[in-house]
């Protein structure tokens, strides 16, 4: 009981209510509500603002060897503006991975062809740190 208890205090649910499940006029609308206050903060995540994915992008762009920093601009397509190849754009996208702290799907990935496009997902997403 003392378990339970310390569980429930944890996922910040008053220990003396009756819980969703147990209330039968709750209903599905009861558990929503139990799962999305005591789970929807952790989903939504926090965003990066833009001007800071977008100076992080450049930089890691910047860096890579086959690029010409001069020619690295937020509106710089990958193939047409800095020369990259499909293989350079997986080693840039792999560096972004590793630059926010997540793991881009591969579907999502092979839709990244330019820094805009980068900056536009990154910021978008919650895990990116």
């Amino acid at each position: 009981m003392a378990a339970r208890n310390a569980l429930l205090k944890y996922l910040r649910v008053n220990v003396n209510a009756l819980s969703p499940l147990q209330n039968p006029r709750a209903g599905a609308g009861g558990l929503t509500r139990l799962i999305s206050r005591n789970f929807s903060e952790e989903a939504r995540g926090s965003f990066l603002d833009k001007p800071e994915v977008t100076d992080r992008v450049l930089t890691v762009v910047k860096t890579f060897q086959k690029i010409d920093p001069s020619k690295v601009t937020p509106n710089a397509h990958f193939q047409n503006d800095l020369g990259l190849d499909s293989l350079d754009t997986v080693e840039i996208v792999m560096a972004l991975e590793e630059e926010f702290c997540f793991e881009i799907p591969d579907n999502e990935a092979d839709k990244i062809h330019s820094i805009n496009l980068a900056v536009d997902f990154i910021a978008s997403h919650p895990q990116a740190k």
